[in-house]
């Protein structure tokens, strides 16, 4: 029997959306008031959900502080009030938008959970901007 479980956390980060090979002005144009070449933040919402095999032993897909613990310390302390383009070494050359933001994470998550479990992040940068990795076809 296949379940899934939820984790939501909350981090607020500053980023600059920008493409080093384009011209200040193509980046503007595409990026808009996200290339503040002085940063913007958001209070990113992140939702991770784990699906695996309902364990009969303890009636757990995985244990939820567990989970808590791993996104805590390999996500949340890391990405939580800093600016994601100087402070985490992912963004030094990938631009930190929503989908890699949610990119990088689900590829931190899956090199810390085990294999069985598949995962999915859903990453809202606003209200009503959010991605999801890995997409459903």
């Amino acid at each position: 029997m296949r379940v899934s479980v939820y984790r939501k956390e909350h981090f607020n980060a500053a980023h600059r959306l920008h493409n080093p090979s384009w011209s200040d002005e193509k980046n503007k144009t595409v990026f808009g008031l996200c290339n503040n070449p002085h940063y913007h933040g958001h209070n990113y919402e992140l939702i991770v959900k784990l699906t695996g095999k309902l364990d009969p032993e303890t009636g757990y897909v995985y244990d939820m502080k567990k989970l808590s613990d791993i996104i805590r310390e390999h996500i949340i302390d890391r990405f939580d009030h800093k600016n994601l383009n100087l402070d985490v070494p992912e963004f030094k050359k990938l631009n930190p938008t929503a989908e890699n933001i949610a990119i990088v994470i689900w590829n931190t998550l899956r090199s810390k959970i085990e294999e069985e479990f598949e995962i999915k992040v859903k990453l809202y940068e606003t209200e009503r901007n959010v991605t999801e990795f890995p997409a459903d076809l």
